[in-house]
């Protein structure tokens, strides 16, 4: 019976282990899509004088960042950006780029040191809004 009992924790130990190294391995993935994800953002020239007055909303999504804005547009300049939501792990301190927006009135803006990542998503948001992309 001792034996029995001693294959049945073992089997056990074994199938905890390996389900361990499958979730290991899944977020793993999900962490370098998201790597990838966010280097491969790129920015189109917007010229924002262009940009007809109004209200508009836009996201970006890379899985760990994520971020929702409504930007206000009046006479060809960018008057106003809501960070509406902001998913971030450490990237809060990005949310100050929408006011380096505003003030060089372009979307490619420095990034703020330490949260790229949020920051480029924040951007990004910015753009599709302005654009109507998705």
């Amino acid at each position: 019976m001792k034996l029995f009992r001693k294959r049945i924790l073992s089997f056990a130990a074994i199938i905890l282990l390996l389900i361990g190294l499958i979730f290991t391995a899944v977020y793993l993935k999900s962490v370098a899509d998201y790597k990838k994800a966010v280097t491969e953002t790129t920015f189109n020239n917007l010229d924002i004088s262009n940009i007809p007055d109004g209200v508009y909303v836009g996201e970006y999504d890379v899985d760990f960042v994520y971020a929702k804005v409504e930007v206000t547009v009046q006479n060809g300049v960018i008057t106003n950006i809501d960070i509406l939501q902001h998913k971030n792990g450490r990237g809060s301190p990005a949310e100050i780029v929408v006011d380096r927006i505003i003030e060089e009135q372009k979307i490619e803006v420095d990034a703020v040191s330490g949260a790229t990542n949020s920051s480029t998503v924040i951007k990004k948001a910015v753009e599709n809004a302005l654009t109507g992309e998705k």
